[in-house]
């Protein structure tokens, strides 16, 4: 087919566009939600509890749409709906009162990003030859990304002139804007359904390296916490020096870079693993991960410090997107390849739920610095098998 001998087409451009247009709503939404949860009465807690529900959430409806997809051999219908709920439930945090509103909200719409995800990673997996995933993969977390730097800074605008619930209500924009990307530049690749496919047997019938694969994921994932932790952790340690209103808008700007880094880093890096062996690339960018949680147990109440600590999270998410999704279509067959998208999306999802959830309730009944310590330890194991496998 003419669309896989070129990786820069039209599927690559679609997919790219909707997730930065996804990204940009929801980061605007991330960007705010400590500190509005905050407002209704919130804690650290509180924040780790629904990052890590909604990603425990997501997981099942992420393996289930990678397989169902598979079975009837259409995957665009999926993503598309996906979007459309994502885009909506953050919108809807402008009318919560209490926390558990938020966590309702951020539930179905992590279970709309679990239904996408799993189907459009395979969509773009088919759309390029194998010797350019890493391009075609990196490319689109580069997108992502883009969206991710765009939506906290229209935020870090935005908290100056409207009120947080108003900017929540403005995140259904490039929420809807996403998924008509998905529905009018993307093309379904068509693959003829096999209704007697089951769950299971698909699952099994991956092969067994990528189940060691995801072995290294999983334990990596565990530690893997939401980065809005880090808005909250900057806020805390900024506070004593700037003042809380000060402390809260560097926080954003330092989330601003982190972002910034990440869609500099994320193409960059998959090119480098069409060259280079994806899984050491990957294990370094693990190991990255823990030496910024080792920083911020270290952290003195410094900007230019947090700033570091920023840079390098950012650089290590953007190896960890772009060559996760790379090294998983390596290892993938294509009559498995939705089925092995939703597996790879629901290990990572059962980890942040951990990691969230764990991280969260460290921070708040000990200390931010043992929940830190927590997520190195494990982001350093999480390298070790991957770079051993």
């Amino acid at each position: 087919m003419t669309e896989k001998k070129n990786w820069f087409n039209r599927n690559v451009l679609g997919m790219g566009l909707a997730s930065l247009l996804s990204d940009a709503g929801h980061e605007m939404a991330t960007a705010i939600l400590p500190m509005f949860l905050t407002t209704i009465g919130a804690s650290a807690a509180a924040l780790g509890t629904i990052e890590g529900l909604a990603d425990a959430a997501s997981s099942f409806v992420k393996l289930w749409s990678g397989w169902y997809s598979d079975r009837i051999g259409k995957r665009k219908a999926l993503a598309v709906a996906g979007y459309v709920i994502t885009g909506v439930s953050k919108a809807t945090f402008a009318l919560a009162t209490l926390w558990q509103h938020v966590l309702i909200g951020r539930v179905v719409g992590w279970m709309g990003r679990g239904l996408r995800g799993p189907v459009r990673d395979a969509m773009l997996a088919d759309s390029v030859p194998p010797e350019a995933y890493g391009r075609a993969f990196g490319f689109h977390r580069a997108m992502d990304t883009a969206g991710a730097v765009l939506g906290p800074f229209l935020a870090f605008i935005f908290i100056k002139y409207l009120s947080l619930r108003t900017i929540f209500v403005i995140t259904l924009i490039p929420g809807l804007l996403s998924a008509a990307a998905i529905a009018f530049l993307v093309k379904d690749r068509y693959r003829a359904p096999n209704h007697t496919m089951k769950f299971f047997k698909n699952v099994t019938d991956t092969p067994r390296s990528f189940k060691l694969f995801l072995i290294g994921v999983f334990i990596f994932g565990m530690g893997d916490f939401a980065h809005t932790l880090l808005i909250l952790r900057a806020t805390q340690v900024l506070t004593p020096i700037y003042g809380i209103a000060k402390a809260e808008s560097l926080a954003i700007s330092l989330y601003v870079v982190h972002n910034i880094l990440y869609a500099l880093s994320a193409y960059p890096v998959g090119a480098l693993s069409d060259k280079l062996g994806r899984r050491e690339l990957l294990a370094l960018g693990y190991l990255l991960s823990g030496v910024m949680c080792i920083g911020f147990i270290l952290a003195p109440p410094g900007f230019s410090y947090l700033l570091i600590l920023f840079v390098l999270g950012g650089i290590y998410i953007a190896v960890e997107d772009a060559l996760e999704g790379s090294t998983a279509a390596e290892l993938l067959p294509e009559e498995v390849r939705g089925t092995g998208y939703g597996m790879l999306a629901t290990v990572n999802g059962i980890g942040d739920f951990v990691s969230s959830l764990v991280v969260g309730f460290l921070w708040s009944t000990v200390s931010p610095a043992v929940g830190f310590g927590y997520a190195a330890v494990l982001s350093i194991l999480g390298a070790l098998v991957i770079y051993k496998i």
